[in-house]
């Protein structure tokens, strides 16, 4: 009897694990906002349930539950710094701090171009990436105060392109930035794997301190601090010359979008690929994820003989000629990831687990299921094909997920 018991639980763990993936559809959200681009959206940790959304020409909308859209605020709007440049550039991102209902502390990534006489030591870049902290108005949650402003880290940049563009407070309240490889195809100086740059990498920061670095006439103070437990906190502090205490991860070509699965702490983060693979990575504190010695799986260069990679957990190619190279030969094909986040809500029971994830070029949402025990993908496949650019995914304060598009449009992801 008790065989037969095991034999039957077993049974229904695997059967549990070869459930199909569901399919689904968007639903319109806020209809009336009309402004295109939309690349981020995100609630803050009030209870106010509003949702602000950031659209990469530099203004940020607030919009109050249940509404339509129609009247939306505006809530910040820096579109006459130009930080949308380049394709790649603009406002891209908003954080609350966890602290917000009672210190209106913000903060945005956002791009800038530097003047052209700007003396940017080791090499001159025309470009730079700013993280700022603002407070909101005094007496007014709906508006930000710019005169508040207080920039946290000025990266340069030394392309338009690749430029990551998240800000996000993680479960364990610091902040953590997403850096691109600073652009140009190939990664053509080698961020990817120089610790001594914060290219091409994930940061973590604790803005709630100040930390003194250097010594001598070379020592400053930094307008954060650095978490104790950072990875490379135990290598000697060489400035600008030597291992970065602020990385968390590294090995990363274009971090642009990563999120913390609400029930583990999992960070997940969709890497866009160079020329031939995209893929999704399961994010560890001191993890190189490869780039640019690696694409996805696969070989891109050689490397330091002997040296270990994480690699991702999912990928999928550009070309049906790659496909049955691909750690999951059946996985569609797609040009650029959007990474999106692990379903939590109530809602959508079918979607319990699932990570949710899309190509901007091709539209398709996809998504697979993880068993953390076993390290391994237990389902995936494709959940909607549609045409729609996705620019990102967010996450409401239950667990609700939503898909952002280039046109404008913000959809709920639902199970018909």
């Amino acid at each position: 009897m008790k065989k037969v018991l095991i034999l039957a639980l077993f049974g229904l763990t695997l059967a549990g694990e070869a459930q199909p993936l569901p399919t689904i559809e968007l639903r319109p959200v806020f209809p009336a906002l009309k402004a295109e681009r939309p690349v981020w959206m995100t609630e803050p940790p009030d209870g106010s349930r509003r949702q602000f959304v950031i659209y990469q020409s530099g203004k940020i909308l607030v919009v109050r539950p249940g509404s339509n859209g129609a009247d939306a605020k505006e809530f910040l709007n820096i579109e006459d710094r130009h930080p949308d440049f380049e394709n790649e550039c603009g406002l891209l991102s908003l954080a609350f701090h966890p602290g917000f209902a009672t210190n209106r502390l913000f903060y945005i990534y956002y791009t800038q171009k530097n003047s052209p006489d700007q003396n940017s030591r080791p090499l001159n870049f025309p470009f730079r990436s700013v993280i700022s902290e603002f407070k909101t108005a005094a007496g007014d949650p709906d508006r930000a105060d710019l005169a508040t402003e207080r920039p946290l880290l000025e990266v340069p940049q030394p392309y338009g392109n690749h430029k990551g563009g998240q800000v996000s407070f993680g479960p364990d309240g610091y902040l953590y930035i997403g850096l691109g490889d600073g652009g140009g195809g190939n990664d053509p100086f080698g961020n990817g794997q120089n610790t001594a740059t914060l290219l091409g990498k994930i940061l973590r920061l604790d803005v709630n301190a100040q930390a003194t670095v250097g010594r001598g006439k070379n020592q400053r103070q930094l307008p954060y601090s650095i978490p104790n437990d950072n990875p490379f906190m135990k290598e000697a502090d060489m400035g600008d010359r030597g291992a970065r205490r602020e990385i968390f991860a590294y090995g990363l070509r274009n971090p642009w979008r990563y999120s913390w699965d609400a029930k583990n702490g999992d960070l997940w983060a969709g890497d866009v690929g160079q020329n031939l693979w995209e893929e999704v990575d399961l994010i560890r504190s001191g993890g190189n994820y490869g780039w640019n010695v690696r694409e996805g799986a696969h070989h891109f260069k050689p490397g330091p003989e002997g040296a270990r990679y994480i690699e991702p957990v999912i990928e999928y190619p550009h070309r049906t000629s790659h496909q049955p190279q691909a750690l999951f030969p059946d996985h569609g094909i797609g040009v650029s990831i959007t990474g999106g986040y692990v379903y939590r809500g109530k809602k959508f029971p079918a979607l319990e687990g699932i990570y949710l994830y899309a190509d901007y070029g091709s539209g398709t949402i996809w998504g697979f299921r993880y068993d953390r025990e076993a390290h391994a993908v237990t389902a995936h496949g494709a959940l909607l094909e549609q045409k729609k650019n996705i620019t990102s995914f967010a996450e409401d304060r239950e667990g609700e997920v939503y898909a952002l598009t280039q046109d404008g449009g913000i959809y709920s992801i639902a199970v018909p």
